[in-house]
This record gives C-alpha cells, structure tokens and sequence, in this order.
C-alpha cells in the first residue's frame, strides 16, 4: 500500500510538468541521398550505394517551456542496391525503415513563430532487398544484391526550422544525416571482396505538425 501511495503521489506530481509539455505531431515527404562505398578484389574495385529516391517520416514530439525538446520518428524510403564498375552497373530494388529517438536543442524560446534546431540521437535501420533475383547478376564478382534483410544500429544528426503557421499548424523544413554501418546482408561481398566503413544518408524533408499548446 505504501508503495502505491507513492507511485499515485509521483503521478500526481508529475502533472504539471506534462502539462506544460507542447505536444507535435506530424509527418513529411523528401528523398534520400546516399554516398557510396568501394568494394575490393583482386581484380578490381566496384562502387557500391543506395540509390536516390524518395522518403518519408512521421514524428511525435515533446517540447517544453525552455529551448530543449525530444522526438520519436519513424522514416521510410525507397531506393535500389547499386554496384557499378567502368560502364557495367547491377540494381536491385529496395527499401529501409527506421526508427530512432532525437534531442532536440531550439535557437529560439518556445512560443517563438520561427524556431531554428538541431538534433541529434539513434536508433536502429532495416536495409530490406525486395527486387527479384536472378540466375546472372552483373558484377556479382565483386558482391550480391540480395533479397535479404540486414538490422543495423543508426545515428541522427541534423537540423531545421520550424515555424507556426496557426496556432496548432505548424510548417517544418528539415535535414538529416543518417549513418549507418555498410549493410552487408543485402549487398554481400563475394568471397576474397571487402567492403566497409559508413553510409551517409542525407534527407533533406518537408512537412506540417498539429502542435498541441500547454495546459491541453
């Protein structure tokens, strides 16, 4: 009994701080730029990326009185697996889903109709091969585009502007560099190839929230 006191005593004295939360809820639309990484054999060498293409997210934020915020967001983007070498390319349709969890740092105080950020944060990225395999693929000395799924840990970093239209719309422009390490279920080094480091995913985005305003 003593502990669910306090437990209903925590709760209690927790609402005025949740309160004062400023609630955002939204959703965008952008695309995904991708660099690329090398992958080595003995006989050569073949670039290895994602291929541009749209992408899109929804996020769930709280933001307080004060300058700092946080951001649940889920992205989607489409993009095929490419391999190219001197004028031979190889693609493999694609897709990838993330889910991670930003900081958020405002240049200016809450309430503000413009407000610049920055975030950071992580999370984690599946790298998921949806094309249709076949018997010869170009380059597959160097590696295989494959219908596989690859789970990879993701870092978040970026930077927008918000700025409020209405008093619960609210317009938000934003860029992203999404790292991740090389996904080498779904482009797979062939034996005697080596391929690694980090991707960059760059994705500028687009988008409108409802935000809630304190005391709702």
């Amino acid at each position: 009994m003593k502990l669910a006191r306090m437990l209903v005593v925590c709760a209690v004295a927790a609402v005025p701080a949740a309160m004062a939360q400023r609630w955002e809820f939204g959703g965008g639309a952008g695309g995904g730029f991708y660099t690329s990484q090398d992958v080595s054999a003995p006989s050569g060498s073949a670039a290895a990326k994602i291929q541009s293409n749209v992408a899109a997210g929804v996020w769930l934020a709280n933001n307080g009185r004060g300058r700092w915020g946080g951001e649940a967001r889920y992205d989607y983007q489409r993009g095929a697996l490419q391999l190219s070498s001197g004028g031979t390319q190889a693609a493999f349709g694609a897709e990838t889903h993330a889910l991670h969890y930003d900081i958020l740092w405002h240049a200016a105080p809450s309430g503000a109709r413009v407000r610049p950020f920055v975030a950071a944060g992580a999370g984690v990225k599946v790298y998921r091969g949806t094309g249709a395999e076949v018997v010869f693929q170009p380059l597959s000395n160097f590696a295989l585009l494959t219908k596989a799924r690859d789970l990879t840990a993701l870092v978040s970093v970026g930077g927008g502007v918000k700025m409020q239209l209405t008093s619960h719309l609210q317009l938000r422009m934003d860029l992203h560099d999404y790292l991740t390490s090389f996904p080498m279920q779904v482009i797979a080094p062939n034996v005697g190839s080596k391929v690694g480091g980090w991707l960059h995913d760059f994705v500028p985005m687009v988008g409108l929230s409802y935000t809630s305003t304190p005391g709702e």
